[in-house]
């Protein structure tokens, strides 16, 4: 917008001429003087401009501006808002690593839907579900034994199959700042080194009722209801270490071995004196 030549009324200088200006300042000839002003700020301020048609459209201009940095100063607001709430996530996720407690059963055994299978291994992470009833049902569940130490063991079985040959399809370690008390919206991230996808042939050989059963019921073979459920420790330690055999001779044994390692050490187990499987089929 031209606005050389232009007149002005100052409320102090009185009228003048304005002669320069740029997308920041504007010069102006007053009868006595010349001043130099912020431009556009010091229309409406300070300067009236006369010609009405090119006053409006520096009105527009004024404006467009006066919302800029309102959204500008919007966004710094969030900013802090976004950074107290990273600070107060920070002090929470500290005090509940302080008090910790080692769960013996805080790996969890999850049941992926045909539909959510590529999903799972492209994105590496599953949903834990939702709330069924009461005041928070449709809000996304928090896996609440989850910590650093903890295992998604994912489990499929197709529709014609019984229970029983409900097979092991992958495995991996939670995301190593994750912890589940702390998750809003459901999802459980992987470990960027420590995750494990085994092959159709793999998974014919790891039968998830192998290791697993009901404390209750040993003998009992029957998943019930729910997207998961909770693993015992040491059931997971039992399959990383048939997956390392599994995987003999192969690039991926490492992977196994090192993830095998990794996952006993967290969990303050002895490889050495671990038991042989007993789930539900071997009874």
């Amino acid at each position: 917008m031209n606005l050389v030549d232009k007149e002005v009324t100052h409320r102090s200088f009185g009228n003048g001429r304005i002669v320069k200006h740029n997308d920041s300042l504007i010069e102006i000839h007053f009868a006595k003087e010349k001043k130099k002003f912020v431009y556009p700020d010091a229309f409406g301020k300070y300067l009236i401009l006369h010609d009405k048609t090119a006053a409006h459209s520096l009105e527009k201009i004024i404006q467009e501006k006066e919302l800029e940095l309102e959204q500008l100063e919007q966004e710094k607001e969030d900013e802090k808002i976004q950074l107290r709430k990273e600070q107060e996530l920070r002090m929470e996720y500290e005090k509940l690593m302080k008090n910790h407690i080692l769960h013996s059963e805080s790996q969890m055994v999850i049941w992926c839907e045909e539909e959510e299978l590529s999903k799972v291994f492209s994105e590496w992470k599953v949903f834990a579900g939702e709330i069924k009833s009461g005041i928070n049902k449709g809000q996304p569940k928090k896996p609440t034994r989850l910590y650093q130490n903890s295992v998604c063991l994912l489990t499929a079985r197709d529709s014609n199959m019984p229970e029983k040959d409900r097979r092991i399809i992958g495995l991996y370690m939670v995301n190593k700042d994750f912890i589940g008390k702390l998750c809003d919206d459901g999802y459980i991230p992987a470990h960027s080194k420590y995750r494990i996808q085994l092959s159709e042939q793999e998974s014919d050989q790891l039968q998830f009722w192998n290791y697993y059963h009901d404390k209750k019921s040993p003998q009992k073979i029957s998943w019930n209801t729910g997207k998961y459920r909770y693993f015992d420790n040491v059931w997971i330690a039992q399959i990383l270490r048939d997956i390392v055999s599994l995987k003999s001779d192969t690039p991926e044994q490492v992977l196994a071995q090192n993830f095998f390692n990794h996952f006993c050490k967290m969990n303050q187990i002895n490889k050495e004196e671990l038991p042989e499987p007993n789930g539900a089929l071997r009874h």
